[in-house]
């Protein structure tokens, strides 16, 4: 039998849920609506209001400055039945919080060894721990915090003084998304010197890739300069063009130098597929990768994910992975609801849907060029002009082929790039 305030809470959500996207009301009026003296911060009502009038209100403030050319965004989208699950989740943490010390302690625990083990399982992360976040990058700003107190067994006591004796070097990729260097050493309180950018491959290979001969390069002139190079950021899936860097060279690449390897892209969801690529496949040996499960499965209101490898707990709690508050734990509960309501199934069927829409609109994109312009782009693309002339005339060559192909035999001679 449901608990009456459970189910109780379940009808007020699906009443308010049900006020908000309600679209009945005549767009003129909307259209007519200005700012009037209800507008204007006033005192507080010394009566209260009922929830009815509370939900008008956000009606109002999420529609009022609305332009006319925009009348589409007058109804609220629709979350669906998986998002009301997810939004359910923040209403039942705030009821679970208030519940006693032990009880809170066994059921936040269940919770997040469930979510854990489901999201390690779906995308092959074995062996690994969570953390759930709020802001995507808070996750690799714990991770970098986890591996400099790692790195720096007297970080804890003696704190910067121990990082400008040997200053510590984190590499990121050229491609990465905007801001993500900077933000990291503000909220680390590093200078920018120890943010490295690697540039991607400029003749051969993807341009959106990391250059990984380079950056073998700029690891050892940091080590020679005296600097302690501690992690390395790559890209499974760039924001620009969605391009995954090498993974395996990469991971290579870091146990040799003892460097933690951290992973982030939309690639990542793809390793919930059956078939997987070997170049997204690669992310699972990373030491900790993110996953933002909101936009990949259309889920609002669902943490970021940060799945990591480390055997010491006493260092993840210091640098705030994990977490001793029972309350904290409750944030996986909206992605706990929203996994079982999907399943195993729902999640694989979303990524696989969202994968073939982004063929159509690749395939979509070839159609809607001539393939003059076509074979431009690729000559542009694929010839180099430092290669000896014959090499130069036989690529070039190769390039006009792709005239000759039919869009979908493009797309598939593109499919890994």
């Amino acid at each position: 039998m449901v608990d009456p305030t459970l189910a109780e809470m379940g009808k007020n959500l699906n009443e308010a849920m049900k006020m908000l996207e309600d679209n009945q009301r005549k767009v003129e009026e909307e259209n007519e609506k200005k700012y009037t003296r209800k507008d204007i911060p006033g005192p507080l009502q010394g009566s209260g209001q009922d929830m009815v009038s509370i939900l008008q209100l956000v009606q109002n403030l999420m529609h009022g400055d609305e332009e006319e050319e925009s009348l589409q965004s007058y109804r609220l989208q629709n979350v669906g039945e998986q998002g009301h699950m997810a939004l359910l989740g923040h209403s039942l943490a705030a009821y679970i919080s208030v519940l006693d010390r032990e009880r809170l302690r066994k059921l936040t625990s269940r919770i997040l060894s469930d979510t854990t083990l489901w999201l390690c399982r779906l995308f092959r992360f074995e062996n690994g721990s969570a953390y759930y976040h709020e802001d995507d990058r808070e996750g690799l700003l714990k991770v970098c915090r986890l591996v400099i107190h790692s790195r720096y067994e007297d970080y804890t006591t003696e704190g910067f003084n121990v990082l400008y004796n040997k200053q510590p070097v984190i590499y990121i990729s050229s491609a990465a998304r905007a801001g993500l260097g900077q933000a990291l050493c503000n909220q680390l309180g590093l200078p920018l010197s120890c943010m490295c950018r690697v540039p991607c491959n400029t003749m051969f290979g993807s341009q959106h890739q990391m250059d990984v001969a380079l950056l073998d390069k700029l690891i050892k002139e940091d080590i020679d300069s005296g600097k302690l190079p501690i992690l390395l950021v790559a890209n499974a899936g760039t924001p620009g063009a969605g391009h995954t860097d090498k993974l395996g060279r990469l991971k290579e690449l870091c146990e040799q130098h003892g460097m933690w390897l951290h992973v982030e892209g939309v690639n990542l969801a793809t390793l919930a597929l059956g078939y997987v690529s070997s170049s997204v496949l690669a992310a699972t040996k990373c030491d900790s990768m993110t996953l933002t499960l909101g936009p990949w499965l259309g889920l609002p209101a669902v943490p970021a994910v940060t799945l990591y490898r480390h055997e010491d707990p006493s260092l993840s709690l210091v640098a705030g992975l994990t977490s001793s508050q029972a309350v904290e734990k409750l944030r996986a509960l909206p992605l706990w609801l929203s996994l079982q309501y999907l399943g195993h199934d729902g999640i694989v069927e979303r990524i696989k849907h969202s994968s073939q829409l982004v063929r159509s609109l690749a395939l979509l994109w070839l159609l809607c060029i001539s393939m003059d312009e076509l074979a431009f782009h690729v000559l542009r693309t694929y010839s180099w002009p430092s290669l000896g002339a014959g090499q130069g005339e036989e690529n070039t060559a190769e390039c006009f082929l792709f005239k000759e192909k039919s869009p979908v035999e493009i797309t598939e001679t593109w499919g890994g790039e």
